[in-house]
């Protein structure tokens, strides 16, 4: 079983690039530019993680062309094709203020402003459109909690507690019995 605890998805090979082994890779991440020097990538292939060292890189917005280590032909990059990519957590970028990853608030305590302690952060829920808190309060309830500026107030990553003003009777329909 693949344990992907340590990594972070960095994106997919989506096909091969010519006839020299070259793949174009599409990048999932916020600010591609921020992986514009990678030396090496994990690619999932047979529910492992296989390092791949990255001899040539060119980025354009969310699209990249790889040029990969041992991967000389087009028969060995289309092995590659619709393959998952991945890095280590410890070279994701550090947020800092309001900004965060969506795994690194899950445990966070969630209060509000008004309402005092709501409950534990779940997980994120990453929905067409919009992203939600998915939170648990003291009773087992969940709560499903709009992610945007307008909501969210303050990030505290030192204390673990993310702080929001709620609109007004939300968290009500959420909690009556």
């Amino acid at each position: 079983m693949l344990n992907l605890d340590e990594y972070f998805f960095l994106g997919k090979i989506t096909k091969t690039h010519g006839f020299e082994g070259k793949v174009n890779v599409w990048l999932d991440v916020d600010n591609p530019q921020e992986y514009s020097n990678l030396d090496m990538v994990f690619v999932e292939l047979n529910n492992n993680l296989i390092p791949y060292f990255i001899k040539n890189m060119s980025l354009l917005n969310n699209k990249a062309v790889f040029t990969l280590n041992d991967v000389n032909d087009i028969e060995t990059a289309e092995e590659l094709v619709q393959k998952d990519l991945y890095l280590p957590l410890s070279l994701l970028p550090k947020r800092e203020g309001n900004s965060f990853y969506f795994h690194e608030v899950e445990g966070f305590k969630m209060l509000d402003t008004k309402l005092g302690e709501i409950g534990v952060i779940k997980t994120v829920l990453d929905t067409p459109g919009q992203s939600l808190f998915q939170v648990f309060n003291s009773d087992g309830k969940e709560i499903l909690m709009p992610m945007n500026g307008d909501i969210i107030q303050k990030v505290d990553r030192k204390k673990q507690v993310i702080t929001v003003n709620a609109p007004d009777g939300l968290v009500e329909i959420y909690t009556q019995d």
